[in-house]
């Protein structure tokens, strides 16, 4: 695949995450191949038709979520997106992560792997496993006074990037 064609697979890519809806999620089966991976904390899936449930299941829960891809960066067939990840707008909780994507010469999607931190941005923020998760993390920080706050402004220094987002 050339340059320009997958900087358009992964234009296309990114859009579908960005406009995620019950409607756009038909559009699984033309984005990824039919033996395609898909992974993240809690799936580890093939086939368009077992993603497309992953993301029927987010949107049963959540049907607000919203998506940003906040970076991109692609070498040849791979690409890595940094994003955010809001399961309700209306509410403070935002995961971030970063996605390693593999497209084939067509511009399908064969493997799609998911990366965050499932404890400090998810499970510390619920109910009951809120306070046992954040005393298992701050008892496997090094030093608490070393610590820092997570600063969203964070710039890479990576030529390759492309900030899809200011």
């Amino acid at each position: 695949m050339g340059i320009a064609q997958m900087n358009d697979a992964l234009s296309r890519y990114c859009a579908f995450f960005e406009t995620l809806s019950a409607d756009s999620i038909t559009q699984i089966k033309d984005l990824f191949t039919p033996q395609a991976l898909f992974a993240d904390p809690f799936n580890r899936v093939r086939g368009p038709a077992a993603i497309r449930r992953i993301f029927a299941h987010l949107l049963r829960h959540w049907p607000k979520a919203r998506f940003e891809v906040l970076e991109r960066c692609q070498v040849g067939d791979l690409a890595y997106l940094r994003w955010h990840f809001w399961p309700d707008p209306a509410q403070s909780l935002r995961i971030e992560g970063v996605s390693r994507v593999e497209f084939t010469p067509d511009g399908r999607v064969q493997s799609h792997r998911d990366y965050w931190d499932s404890a400090s941005e998810l499970y510390a923020h619920l109910p009951l496993l809120g306070a046992p998760t954040r005393w298992l993390l701050r008892r496997s920080q090094a030093e608490a006074a070393d610590q820092v706050t997570p600063d969203m402004t964070e710039r890479s220094g990576h030529a390759t990037i492309t900030r899809t987002k200011s």
